[in-house]
């Protein structure tokens, strides 16, 4: 389920496009970044462009997994990453790196490819599988053409020890004034994806910024993330959209 926030109340969306208003926006550059659930949203959104016929591609400006999947291509010419669209209707890439993993694209591909035409949805850090993160001075990593910035975290965090659920829990502890043995609350999140160090650092004039809280599978993680809306300064605009798996 796709709700967004409007007005402190949960407004139902079709879909993550309709959701983050990128239906009628034809070539977007979209970084995901954060925790709780980047992949599993782009995704989401990779396949709601399939459905459209955009032929979207996934890559990344760090590390993703690499999956065993005929749409995953390592270290390909531009012109492979062409004919795989046409083939698959969608593509994940990047340069072969270790562990499973996929990297950033050599230089000379990324840019042509960032040329082209299509939708491109970079995931743009990492949270070693962390519902919250708080990023380190490299962190992250947005290319220059992004035009939209996704902030993940996942609900499954809130109530639940600083130490237990982020990643860099010591620097995210430290930017709250907190200690990683202190329970993180909905008010954390709100002031962690309003701050140019957290959620919002890396974000220039001109890209669109949305946080997305993932994993509201239960009434009660719904109600905290309405918490969360409610904590933020609403001056400056900024969609809040809830998922959820029911």
């Amino acid at each position: 389920m796709i709700t967004e926030i409007v007005n402190g109340s949960l407004i139902l969306r079709h879909s993550l496009l309709e959701a983050l208003d990128l239906m009628e926006i034809s070539a977007p550059r979209i970084a995901a970044a954060g925790a709780g659930g980047k992949t599993t949203v782009l995704k989401r959104l990779a396949a709601e462009y399939v459905e459209m016929g955009r032929k979207p591609i996934v890559t990344t400006t760090t590390h993703m997994f690499r999956e065993d999947s005929p749409l995953f291509l390592e270290d390909p010419a531009v012109e492979e990453i062409l004919a795989h669209l046409d083939k698959e209707g969608c593509a994940f890439t990047g340069g072969k790196a270790e562990n499973g993993k996929i990297k950033r694209l050599p230089g000379n591909v990324q840019d042509a490819v960032l040329k082209l035409p299509n939708p491109i949805l970079i995931e743009a850090d990492g949270a070693r599988m962390l519902p919250v993160k708080f990023p380190a001075d490299h962190e992250p990593v947005f290319l220059p053409q992004t035009t939209h910035v996704l902030y993940l975290y996942g609900m499954d965090a809130v109530g639940r020890k600083i130490k237990e659920v982020c990643f860099r829990a010591g620097l995210l502890a430290d930017f709250l004034k907190k200690s990683p043995e202190d329970i993180l609350m909905p008010q954390d999140l709100a002031v962690l994806a309003q701050n140019s160090q957290a959620g919002r650092k890396g974000v220039k004039a001109g890209m669109h910024y949305a946080v997305i809280l993932n994993k509201a599978d239960t009434p009660y993680r719904r109600d905290q993330a309405l918490e969360i809306w409610k904590s933020m300064e609403h001056d400056i605009e900024t969609k809040v959209i809830v998922t959820s798996e029911i």
